[in-house]
């Protein structure tokens, strides 16, 4: 699924403060706009895959008659699959009035995780691109069986942007990209042009959730654009109301949105599962001698070099590693359940059980997050 020269798979993502008017309905004119920003740069070259949130808006607009907007995940799930439909329904015809086609594809978390199911999303976005097709991603929020959101749709942005070999992630929002302070209360907050490495300082100037229809927020978006950067794809966060937004982005204006540049080290596809598509059960304290170990000799994780165990997780299960200075440096698939890595802690591999693997994580199964 390589791109052609000069031209690049772009997976544009916009959100739901982008897709819904002020009355909740979905903004047929904001979604016409960035239909007909599609069609501009199918007509430049590119491969364009949309990730669009708005189905859970989309759905309670038509059903609440004013009632305030549901928690609870069953309603939550209802209702998506009420939305979901009005919500392609408008995509399909803004991009038809373009002469494109919209190709439904709904997602969830573990369509990362199992390497089957992996591929065969790839298989079908490929091809829905090998035809012309504008494929139209939202996460299957109907049925899914862990928390409706999926970081506002932004982590999916990314996950997807790695699946299809995309050249550019641009993640469509209601500001002009990352800012240097919260607008709402700095009032000389500035545009971040250009970020090289994303670290902690970057993550908390994000912050969290922004907007009552939204999920996600800044600190969603700046999440996603880690995953993108660590898979060698740039990212841009964007204003979805600016005149020719995706353009100015896949040409590289200078000033529009913030750019955050690929690594040049990118993860496989295995350790961007590990790191970013599941969820933590759990977490183990390392002493400093391990946590060297790992980050800089690229060893696996033993017990003699465990201190404590935080939650209840299973063998196989996704274990973030905690440092002595109590920062999480490091995820993994852990090899032993909960109860089993606490009482080993410590221990040297001699001493452990003739029976038990040594390693409490491996380092095929590790991923340094710094």
């Amino acid at each position: 699924m390589s791109d052609a020269v000069g031209s690049r798979t772009l997976v544009v993502k916009i959100g739901s403060s982008s897709v819904t008017a002020a009355d909740g309905r979905v903004d047929t004119e904001a979604i016409d706009k960035l239909a007909g920003e599609v069609a501009q740069a199918r007509a430049a070259g590119h491969r364009v895959v949309v990730v669009t949130s708005g189905a859970i808006a989309a759905g309670w607009t038509s059903l609440s008659e004013g009632r305030p907007r549901p928690s609870d995940l069953a309603t939550l799930q209802a209702v998506a699959a009420v939305g979901q439909h009005l919500l392609m329904r408008v995509w399909s015809d803004a991009l038809g009035r373009h002469g494109l086609a919209a190709g439904q594809v709904l997602l969830a978390p573990l369509d990362f995780v199992h390497r089957s199911q992996y591929l065969h999303a790839r298989q079908t976005l490929g091809r829905l691109l090998e035809l012309g097709v504008v494929p139209v991603v939202n996460e299957n929020d109907a049925v899914a069986d862990e928390e409706i959101r999926f970081g506002d749709n932004d982590r999916l942005a990314a996950l997807v942007a790695h699946l299809v070999s995309a050249g550019l992630l641009v993640l469509l929002t209601d500001t002009a990209g990352l800012l240097t302070g919260d607008p709402r209360h700095e009032a000389d907050a500035s545009l971040i042009e250009e970020v090289v490495e994303i670290d902690h300082e970057l993550e908390a100037i994000a912050g969290g959730p922004g907007t009552a229809v939204g999920s996600g927020g800044m600190g969603s978006k700046l999440a996603a654009a880690k995953i993108a950067v660590w898979s060698g794809i740039e990212a841009v966060i964007a204003d979805a109301a600016r005149p020719g937004v995706l353009a100015s982005v896949a040409a590289g204006a200078p000033g529009v949105g913030t750019r955050f540049r690929p690594r040049e080290v990118v993860l496989p596809a295995r350790k961007l599962w590990i790191a970013f598509a599941i969820g933590a059960s759990g977490s183990i304290v390392v002493d400093a001698g391990a946590r060297q170990a790992l980050v800089e000799r690229g060893r696996s994780l033993l017990p003699a070099g465990i201190v404590s165990v935080r939650g209840d997780f299973g063998a196989d299960d996704a274990v973030e590693l905690i440092g002595p200075d109590g920062s999480v440096f490091a995820k993994g698939l852990v090899r032993h359940g909960a109860d089993d890595v606490a009482g080993w802690a410590g221990l040297r591999s001699e001493d452990l059980p003739e029976d038990v693997a040594a390693e409490v994580v491996h380092r095929d199964d590790l991923v340094v997050l710094g």
